[in-house]
């Protein structure tokens, strides 16, 4: 039986139907992977996604996170300056506490149309990776929680 390890989520509440399915798929693909959801924080926007991470990867009992969310294309390039500094932020919590985040945020600039298809193809990725980097490098033993 692998080790247990404790994850954090960080959920943004745009689009929260949408991340809402994310949680769930990322619940469940933890669960078949021997990571134990303990904390789940929503946040209002992608923004605040780093500082909340930040806080729950400084606990002890937390070994990773997974930031999940949608960055909706926008009119002008703020979904993209915007992205840039989320997902610098996150690699920059990673490498300073030492402690994985799965990224499993949508955009920057996706359209509604686009989202659907990749709400859980982004949320098993996030959950998926962050299980490798915690020392489960067989590949073959990771489970996606399906029968297929």
């Amino acid at each position: 039986m692998p080790k247990s390890f404790n994850l954090a989520l960080v959920a943004g509440e745009f689009h929260r139907e949408r991340v809402m399915c994310m949680v769930d798929e990322a619940r469940r693909i933890a669960a078949a992977n021997s990571l134990m959801v303990i904390e789940e924080v929503w946040v209002p926007g992608s923004m605040e996604k780093p500082l909340a991470l930040k806080r729950m990867l400084q606990r002890p009992d937390i070994d990773a996170a997974v930031a999940l969310g949608v960055i909706e294309q926008g009119e002008t390039s703020h979904g993209i300056v915007m992205a840039h500094a989320v997902l610098n932020a996150i690699i920059a919590l990673q490498l300073e506490l030492m402690k994985p985040i799965g990224v499993g945020i949508l955009g920057p600039e996706i359209s509604p149309q686009q989202m659907d298809a990749r709400v859980i193809p982004y949320s098993r990725s996030a959950v998926l990776a962050v299980r490798h980097m915690l020392g489960h490098h067989d590949l073959e033993s990771i489970s996606t929680g399906s029968s297929g």
